[in-house]
Parts: structure tokens; C-alpha cells; sequence
């Protein structure tokens, strides 16, 4: 793609394989209401856990009176318990080693304070120039202020970045912040397609 300066990446489905660590981590404070946990079964509720933030998962979830209660036990929680439970994505680490050299990396995720944990724990902070979290915004998405946050920190327009998501949160976010987006094994619709991290290194390193 002519004209990308920088690529930024979610986290959830694009990074790692986290619905396991998701549902682990909601299901935690679910039980101290007495609710049922969230199965995995249960698609609608499980695909909200593992795109959305967590205000509004707690919203939905709990309902708006006992959410704030929801956020404050989750403050709480120590996430590096839930950390295991997420699995790289195969080539991931690989692809970001070759492109770090040539473009700036970006995350922007719905994820708040267990993100630079989760960096730490795999080997992954040296790879990302900057990391935008739902705790830098007012918004998060699909509203586009974190990939407008990410684009003034990396000091490119958002034309010149690319975002690398999987959802339907981050594909209105691009859309909304004027910036080029990439499906990653969705079944979304997109100009751009990828199955897999190598795919990046084939198109800006050796095309």
C-alpha cells in the first residue's frame, strides 16, 4: 500500500488469541455478583468481552447501576493471573522483528491498564513505538480518538498509518479517524485481507 508511514495493530485477535484470558478475567468479577459466567458458547456476549472496553462490557453485562462497582473490583485484580491464558499469534513476533526496522509500531486497543504488563510478559515492548489504551482516551472504540491519540504521538497524519484489526469496533474506528485498515482473519469486509503477520512483512518489506 503506497503511502503508509507506520502501522498500528490491536491487541485482542490481531496480537494474541485472547478469549480465554477474556472471559477468565470478566467471569472473575461476574462471580461476585452471582451472575453466571459468560461460556464461550454464548457468541454475542463472549465477542463483546473480547472487543470492547470495559466500561462498556460491565454496562452491558451488569447493568449501569452496578458497573462502577464491576470497574473498581477489576482495578483490583492483579491481571498478570490471566496473562497464561493468551497466546501469541503464530508469526506475530517474527513479523513485527522485520518491520520494527522500517516503520514505526503502533498498539491501539481497548484494553486499559493490563496492556503494558501483557508487552512486558512476552518480549513485546521494544517492538511498539507507541501504545494507546482506552485509559488515554475519552473515547474508546469505535470511537477513533485512540487512533487519532496514536497518529499525533507517532507525528504522521492518520492517511499515512495503517491499522491492523479484527473487528467490527476497529474497522469503524479506521473508518471514522481517515485511516487505511486491514481485516485480520475476520469475516469482515476490507481492501486489505490478511491471514497471517508474514503477510505485512511481504507487503511493506519485501513486496
Amino acid at each position: 500500500m503506497n503511502g503508509i508511514r507506520g502501522i498500528i495493530f490491536d491487541c485482542d485477535g490481531v496480537l494474541f488469541e485472547s478469549r480465554k484470558a477474556n472471559l477468565a478475567y470478566y467471569n472473575t468479577v461476574l462471580s461476585y455478583f452471582g451472575e453466571s459466567p459468560v461460556e464461550e458458547s454464548d457468541h454475542t456476549r463472549a465477542h463483546l468481552c473480547h472487543t470492547a472496553a470495559s466500561t462498556h462490557v460491565f454496562a452491558q453485562l451488569l447493568g449501569a447501576q452496578r458497573a462502577p462497582k464491576a470497574l473498581s473490583l477489576a482495578a483490583e485484580l492483579d491481571y498478570r493471573q490471566f496473562i497464561p491464558f493468551m497466546e501469541p499469534e503464530p508469526g506475530m513476533r517474527e513479523a513485527l522483528s522485520q518491520l520494527v526496522g522500517a516503520y514505526p509500531l503502533a498498539v491501539a486497543t481497548n484494553r486499559g491498564h493490563s496492556m503494558p504488563n501483557i508487552l512486558e510478559h512476552f518480549g513485546l515492548s521494544e517492538f511498539f513505538q507507541v501504545v494507546v489504551t482506552s485509559c488515554d482516551v475519552e473515547h474508546p472504540k469505535p470511537a477513533p480518538d485512540m487512533l487519532h491519540e496514536a497518529a499525533r504521538r507517532l507525528q504522521y497524519s492518520t492517511s499515512e498509518l495503517l491499522f491492523v484489526g479484527d473487528s467490527e469496533l476497529d474497522q469503524a474506528a479506521a473508518r471514522m479517524a481517515g485511516m487505511p485498515f486491514a481485516v485480520y482473519r475476520g469475516d469482515l469486509q476490507a481492501e486489505l485481507r490478511l491471514e497471517h503477520h508474514g503477510e505485512l512483512v511481504e507487503l511493506f518489506i519485501n513486496p
